[in-house]
C-alpha cells in the first residue's frame, strides 16, 4: 500500500470528482448513437489495426460503444444500477482509489488489444489472411478497417461489457452481503452472482480453447486484461484493509455529524434495524414491510433480512 499512498498523495487531487455519474452520461450518449446510428460503432471499436493507421481516436472512443441493444427502460436500469454501485465504490474506497480503479481497467484492457494485434501478426499473419480472404465482405465497416475484417471482428471482443463487469465484481468483493433483486423478484446477495459471473466466464473461456486454439487465446487475452484490475483490487484491498476501513469510519463520522445537524422534519427514512436514514446515507433505498405488526421501515440492506414483528 506504501506506493499506492504515494500515488494518492502526489496525484489525488486531480481525481475526477462524481466519476460515476460522467461514465453513465458517457453510455447514455453511447445508447443515443447506437439507436441513431448503429454502423457508427465501426468506426469508434478498439482495433489495434485502426489505431496504427491513423485512427488514435479508437483507444478511448471504444468506451462509448454499449453493450447491447437495449430498449430505453432497460438502458435507464442499467445506468442508474451501474451508477448506484460506482458511487457506493467512491464513497467506500475514496475518489482517487475508484479513479485508479476505472482507468487502470481501461489502460488494461487497451494492453490486452495491442498483445492479440502482436500475437497474430507476429505468430499467425498466415491465419489473419485466411480469415480476411475468407470474410470479403464489403460495406462501411470493412471500408473502415481497410479490407482487414479480422481486427474488425477481433475489436468486438473489446468492449464495455467486462469493463462494467469488472466494476461489479469490485462491488461483490466490497459489499458481499449486499442484495439485490434478481429480475426484480428474488433477493440474492451481490457475492453469490460474483461467484456465477466467474465460473461463467470461466466456463467460456474453456469452451472457447474447445471451439479452436486461436479462438482460445482470444477469449483468454480479451477477458483476462479487463478483469485484471478487479485482481489488482483485490490484491490491494487485503494489504490496505486498515486503510479502507478508516476511511470508512471518516465517512460514517461526517454522515453522523450531517446527521445530528440536520432537523428531525427533514428526515423522511430510518431503517429500524440499522438506523441508518435517507440522510446520513442517501446511496440506500428503503422501505416498509409488509409482513411486520406496524409500519417498520428497513433499508435495502435489512429488508430481506430482518425478523418480522408479530
Amino acid at each position: 500500500m506504501n506506493w499506492f499512498n504515494k500515488m494518492e498523495r502526489k496525484y489525488g487531487k486531480y481525481a475526477i470528482k462524481n466519476l460515476p455519474l460522467y461514465i453513465a452520461i458517457i453510455y447514455a450518449f453511447g445508447f443515443l448513437f447506437q439507436s441513431f446510428k448503429p454502423e457508427w460503432a465501426c468506426f469508434v471499436t478498439l482495433n489495434p489495426y485502426a489505431i496504427l493507421h491513423g485512427q488514435v481516436w479508437r483507444l478511448v472512443s471504444w468506451i462509448l460503444v454499449p453493450e447491447s441493444s437495449m430498449n430505453i427502460f432497460f438502458v435507464l436500469i442499467f445506468l442508474f444500477f451501474y451508477y448506484s454501485i460506482g458511487k457506493n465504490l467512491e464513497i467506500a474506497w475514496g475518489r482517487f482509489a475508484f479513479n485508479f480503479f476505472f482507468f487502470s481497467g481501461i489502460i488494461l484492457t487497451v494492453i490486452g488489444s495491442f498483445v492479440l494485434f502482436g500475437y497474430f501478426e507476429i505468430f499467425n499473419s498466415s491465419y489473419v489472411q485466411a480469415y480476411n480472404t475468407y470474410y470479403m465482405v464489403r460495406g462501411e465497416c470493412t471500408k473502415a478497417m481497410g479490407g482487414a475484417w479480422f481486427y474488425y471482428d477481433l475489436a468486438s471482443n473489446f468492449s464495455t461489457y467486462y469493463l462494467n463487469l469488472s466494476i461489479f465484481l469490485a462491488y461483490a468483493i466490497t459489499y458481499p452481503n449486499m442484495r439485490v433483486l434478481l429480475f426484480f423478484l428474488i433477493p440474492i446477495k451481490v457475492k453469490i452472482l460474483g461467484i456465477i459471473y466467474v465460473c461463467v466466464l470461466a466456463y467460456n473461456i474453456a469452451m472457447s480453447f474447445v471451439s479452436g486454439f486461436h479462438i482460445g487465446i482470444i477469449s483468454l487475452v480479451s477477458i483476462g486484461s479487463s478483469l485484471l484490475n478487479v485482481l489488482i483490487f483485490y490484491l490491494i484491498l487485503r494489504k490496505g484493509k486498515k486503510r479502507f476501513k478508516e476511511i470508512k469510519r471518516q465517512k460514517e463520522f461526517q454522515k453522523k455529524v450531517k446527521e445530528a445537524s440536520t432537523p428531525v422534519s427533514n428526515i423522511r427514512h430510518k431503517c429500524s434495524i440499522c438506523g441508518r436514514t435517507d440522510v446520513s446515507n442517501p446511496e440506500l433505498t428503503f422501505r416498509y414491510c409488509s409482513k411486520c405488526n406496524g409500519n417498520y421501515e428497513y433499508c435495502n440492506e435489512h429488508l430481506f433480512s430482518h425478523k418480522h414483528i408479530e
